[in-house]
């Protein structure tokens, strides 16, 4: 039997026991040692040589991941590790760190109980930090904060041991002030984090060493000794031998997060808004490993040979082969096939999974990422997982050979499944599959996944920026929408959304895909966020980010004919008037409506036209607008090639938002249009002869500037086969 198959076997004997199981996770700015750290966690558990941790990235198993030199896909292993004296199955996921997988970090949080935020000494707190750690507490996954890459500020910037610490001290700070920023009370006082409690540890993933201050004090190593180690030759390679990673890491783990048991009654009702008090209910806040199926997948990865294995966390029962499973949403339910533990690109089977571990399962055709599967078929589902970014670059693919059309529409139901940041739909005028995602990057990994792993040829466009559609104000009489029969008659206003609103929706606060269950608790929330009690009592829906509001009195027929208007308001919020781009930030108003009596002259053909017809025209009589995505651009560079990063920002259409200085590195940030990022990286490395650090963050969505919106306006609507002039209000009067 292998290490792999033997650490396993250990696995499963101490899976039943939820004291002794911990489910940690990495997560980190690119390029901060995520993937080397858990490499040595790997060799700690001696599933690999620890000559090699650090070297190696066995979680980097993807031929992507090789090739660019970063994590793309989280990815799983369960270990054993013993810590004293007594075994830990510790259920490990490393997470990507570059922004257009920022996805992946997502869902993996939803499986995680703990985190290790890594944070490079040279570099310190950058944007990926910040988001990665909102999206841990979001879940309610305790962080843990590890400085790596400390020889490097040894070694490199010839700092002296004040320095260190005042450095490591202004880290801490910064990173306590993001938890105190985002956490309610209590909970944001007891997760900060501190160098003297041991929730705080520095090193070198690479070099395989670390420590904290409850490890100094069993091996004697001070601050002093680890400038003296990290300042001669061989001396990281002693240091590894004296303070091993793997070992001042796992006693973090153990010490300061919690078991599954303790942590599910923290995180469930944040994760879940079911009935508490339910018998599943119950079963998931105590971990009971005897009680119903509850699991959430957080992935699907693609095997050429058993199909689509689905990853996710079990919060109660146990699942083993032969179960018959329900999936949230589906109508059939589906047998398990196999069960088992992950390491890497690994599957193991086992007998079963019980609660509070991560299983890949196979036999569940109909998950996707973020389904809620149960052995119950009335299961309320889990709370969506909400990602901060939406997909912003599209590129249209098809398939080189006609043959090849129905195998690509199977291929991209399945990319669909595994990453649901994602967007892929179909444009019925031109044939063309249009891909959605967050960057450049994101639909090049997508396009070689499909052309390499999958087999089919495509032809794809140069990549297409994603717009928004928006109004400028409200119009001030209502516009009529007229049915094809003139028997029914709709008046819409419609105004910008308010702010409170639009941000509760993009911190997933309110759910804009769900149905309203609750109308008096949305009517109280709406109430907090600014809304008038009148107001908040009329909301209908929501699509997008876009609210529909029934402020009509006592109109006949119109309860019957509701579901049609919302239908019509989906249509339109889809693809708005101006460039048949999606809308966003509109609140849709329906004043009045006039209705046949006769249900046969108010069905879908007349209703439908009518009420899309008269939202469209109130938005042209608001005013439409066009809102371009926007990222902000962090840059660190020697000064003396200052100029030529700012110089390139300029072209770019970039704004400076601010300048300054970190150690002999000059900073900027700026915020830039991703439409004139493109080809970016390299300009910079040209223009800063390779010198420059940076990184990218996804902005959200800024009014494109007045002078270029005709231009841009026509270059959409021609590329989508439409009249190049969009059309004005009359045209929605019928006149």
């Amino acid at each position: 039997m292998g290490r792999k198959e033997d650490n396993i076997k250990r696995a499963t004997e101490l899976m039943i026991q939820p004291e002794f199981i911990r489910n940690i996770g990495t997560a980190a700015h690119i390029d901060h040692g995520k993937t080397t750290f858990s490499d040595n966690l790997i060799a700690g558990a001696g599933m690999m040589s620890a000559d090699l941790a650090g070297k190696q990235c066995v979680l980097d198993f993807d031929e992507q991941e090789a090739a660019r030199g970063i994590t793309i896909n989280a990815a799983s292993a369960s270990m054993v590790h013993k810590f004293e004296g007594k075994e830990y199955l510790i259920n490990l996921i490393d997470t990507p760190g570059h922004v257009d997988f920022g996805g992946d970090v997502t869902r993996a949080m939803r499986a995680l109980d703990g985190v290790f935020i890594l944070c490079c000494a040279v570099e310190g707190i950058m944007p990926q930090t910040e988001t990665v750690i909102r999206q841990a507490l979001k879940e309610r996954v305790r962080p843990l904060l590890f400085i790596n890459k400390v020889d490097r500020m040894i070694v490199e910037q010839q700092v002296t041991k004040e320095m260190m610490i005042a450095k490591f001290s202004k880290i801490v700070a910064e990173f306590n002030h993001k938890i105190a920023d985002i956490l309610p009370a209590p909970l944001n006082k007891q997760w900060q984090v501190s160098i003297q409690d041991g929730t705080v540890a520095f090193g070198s993933a690479y070099n395989n060493w670390a420590i904290s201050s409850t490890f100094m004090q069993k091996s004697k190593i001070t601050f002093s000794d680890v400038f003296e180690y990290c300042g001669r030759e061989g001396g990281q390679k002693e240091l590894a031998k004296k303070s091993p990673i793997h070992e001042v890491v796992l006693e973090m783990a153990i010490k300061h997060i919690q078991n599954p048991r303790d942590a599910q009654r923290l995180r469930i009702p944040v994760i879940w808004k079911g009935d508490l008090d339910s018998e599943i209910g119950k079963e998931m806040m105590h971990c009971d490993h005897d009680g119903a199926t509850a699991l959430m997948v957080n992935k699907i990865i693609m095997d050429p040979h058993a199909g689509e294995v689905a990853i996710g966390r079990l919060f109660a029962g146990t699942v083993k082969k032969g179960d018959v499973l329900h999936i949230a949403g589906m109508p059939n339910p589906q047998r398990v096939q196999t069960v088992a533990l992950m390491v890497g690109a690994d599957r193991i089977t086992t007998d079963s999974v019980v609660a509070g571990n991560i299983a890949a399962i196979t036999g569940l055709k109909d998950a996707i990422a973020g389904s809620t599967v149960s052995s119950l078929n009335d299961m309320d589902p889990f709370e969506k997982m909400a990602h901060y970014s939406e997909p912003v670059v599209t590129k249209a693919i098809e398939a080189k050979n006609m043959k090849d059309l129905p195998k690509l529409v199977e291929v991209l139901r399945s990319v669909a499944k595994a990453d649901p940041s994602l967007n892929i739909e179909i444009n019925n005028e031109t044939g063309e599959h249009l891909l959605s995602g967050m960057g450049e990057l994101h639909l090049e990994i997508t396009e070689y996944r499909i052309v390499k792993e999958q087999g089919v040829d495509i032809v794809a466009s140069p990549p297409i920026v994603v717009y928004q559609e928006g109004i400028k104000g409200s119009n001030q009489n209502t516009f009529e929408g007229k049915s094809p029969n003139k028997h029914n008659k709709f008046y819409f206003l419609v105004e910008p959304l308010e702010q409170t609103i639009t941000d509760a929706i993009r911190k997933g606060e309110i759910d804009p895909d769900a149905k309203i269950k609750d109308p008096k608790a949305l009517a109280k929330q709406l109430e907090e966020l600014g809304l008038s009690k009148e107001e908040a009592k009329c909301v209908v829906m929501f699509k997008n980010n876009n609210m529909l509001e029934d402020c009509t009195k006592g109109i006949q027929y119109l309860h019957e004919t509701m579901e049609l208007i919302k239908q019509s308001f989906e249509e339109a919020m889809m693809k708005g008037p101006l460039a048949a781009e999606k809308v966003a930030g509109v609140k849709v108003k329906l004043m009045d409506a006039k209705l046949h009596e006769d249900t046969i002259h108010r069905g879908p053909a007349q209703v439908i036209p009518a009420v899309r017809d008269g939202i469209y025209g109130a938005m042209c009589e608001a005013g439409r607008t066009i809102r371009e995505p926007m990222t902000k651009v962090f840059i660190s560079v020697p000064p003396d090639y200052m100029g030529g990063a700012i110089n390139l920002i300029n072209q770019r259409r970039g704004t400076i938002l601010e300048m300054g200085q970190d150690g002999s590195d000059a900073t900027v940030s700026a915020e830039c249009p991703i439409a004139d990022m493109f080809g970016f990286a390299s300009d910079i490395r040209g223009s800063t002869q390779g010198r420059a650090l940076w990184s990218t963050e996804n902005a959200g969505f800024k009014q494109l500037p007045p002078e270029l919106q005709k231009k841009v306006v026509t270059e959409i609507r021609t590329r989508k086969g439409l009249n190049p002039e969009p059309y004005d209000a009359r045209y929605y009067s019928g006149l």
